[in-house]
């Protein structure tokens, strides 16, 4: 089917939908699409690497939300709808993460792709599960949304809400369809697939500044992890404050795999004034492997591009972030870091690994007028490295959703 005919599709969907809207299960239905369009460029700077990944896609995603049915146990089911669109992708310089590639380095990625999510839900006085297409964060697995089309996992998840101040979740996941992907496929990680991933845990509220996470997943025949957060805010007065962020997590091998060890340790400070927000964060590696994770690893040193995750590494982050709001400017932001690190295992060299990355994002989204809701951002990041890839990348993204009903 042509790109053309399969919007015209989800619009002929999105359009028949708010028609059955007096049936009980479709009162609190909620539909809506969203459009991005987004360029990406990654230079290669170091001698004898390919010259740059640089393509530019539009992204369709049509979310329909179905109510609950009435009753002590209340169905529904939701559904999303995504298209990838090629607008350019010139040979050789596809593997932006965008599109799928087709297999001919000359050609490039694929024209187009397409996505079908559904998802069955229940909900039972303030709990659910979902089974299904699933789209989810949390400390210990989170999908990745940092492309054209966001990754996802195939399963199962129950979010606990019960007792007052204390969220419990669970559940097991069986694939992962990949951003640039139209099919699920197995979970790698270390070289090794596995078909389940499970995982429990609770974040639980002292008071409304301080809370407390632990969390426990397993990749079956792969790795098992045990994590815990702590987050505090201390208010300054004057619209100022101090916020501590600590994590630690500690990961061993599950199964006949090898051996495999990390514990990983994260801390970051950020003091607010205003509309000015001032961060300083430390990560640590020890053991005697890279720390473990699926997708978009929990990490305070999880930026653009790199983790700092490597065996043994140490690294430090500086960052800066200020709100225009705070000038009369609001949808307005501004984001900028450096992160450091070093003593990295490296093959043949102990632990001599070196690298730095800078990020600067600016944003703004529309707040009024014909184009509200418009957003546009420009990403930047230079990385550079004695054990890796020396980079330069750059990425315009231009969202904008349109509530359907």
């Amino acid at each position: 089917m042509k790109p053309i005919n399969r919007i015209a599709a989800l619009a002929v969907v999105s359009g028949a939908i708010p028609n059955l809207a007096h049936a009980d299960f479709f009162a609190d239905s909620k539909g809506a699409l969203e459009l991005r369009n987004f360029y990406f460029n990654r230079d290669f700077r170091q001698d004898g690497s390919r010259d740059k990944a640089e393509e530019w896609a539009q992204g369709f995603l049509l979310n329909i939300e179905s109510g609950y049915t009435e009753g002590p146990v209340g169905f529904g089911v939701d559904a999303l709808g995504m298209l990838g669109v090629k607008l350019d992708s010139g040979g050789g310089t596809y593997g932006s993460g965008l599109l799928p590639n087709d297999g001919n380095p000359a050609r490039g990625s694929e024209d187009e792709y397409s996505k079908l999510a559904a998802t069955a839900k229940a909900r039972f006085s303030r709990s659910t599960l979902r089974l299904g297409d699933l789209r989810f964060r949390s400390p210990i697995v989170s999908s990745n949304d940092s492309r054209l089309l966001p990754t996802a996992f195939r399963g199962g998840l129950v979010n606990i809400q019960e007792i007052d101040n204390l969220t419990l979740q669970g559940g097991k996941l069986t694939a992962i369809r990949q951003n640039s992907s139209s099919n699920y496929e197995d979970m790698v990680v270390f070289g090794k697939a596995s078909d389940a991933f499970i995982f429990a845990g609770g974040d639980y509220k002292f008071t409304p500044n301080l809370s407390a996470g632990l969390h426990y997943g397993n990749l079956e025949d792969v790795y098992k992890q045990y994590y815990g957060t702590l987050n505090y805010v201390l208010p300054l007065g004057d619209k100022q404050s101090l916020k501590f962020d600590l994590r630690y997590a500690r990961s061993t091998e599950d199964g006949n795999f090898r051996n495999l060890d990390n514990k990983a340790f994260g801390s970051m400070v950020t003091y607010s004034l205003g509309g000015h927000a001032f961060g300083a964060a430390y990560q640590r590696m020890s053991g005697d492997d890279a720390f473990p994770f699926i997708s978009d690893p929990y990490l305070v040193n999880f930026v653009q591009i790199n983790n700092f995750a490597n065996a043994e590494e140490k690294s430090w982050q500086l960052r800066y972030d200020y709100n225009f709001a705070a000038i009369g400017l609001p949808g307005l932001t501004f984001m900028t870091r450096y992160i450091s690190g070093d003593d990295v295992a490296v093959a043949g060299r102990e632990r001599e690994g070196k690298e730095w990355e800078r990020n600067m994002d600016i944003g703004y989204v529309i707040q009024s007028g014909p184009l509200k809701d418009l957003g546009i951002k420009w990403r930047n990041a230079t990385v550079r490295s004695n054990f890796g890839n020396d980079l330069d990348e750059n990425r315009l993204i231009l969202t904008y959703s349109l509530a359907l009903w």
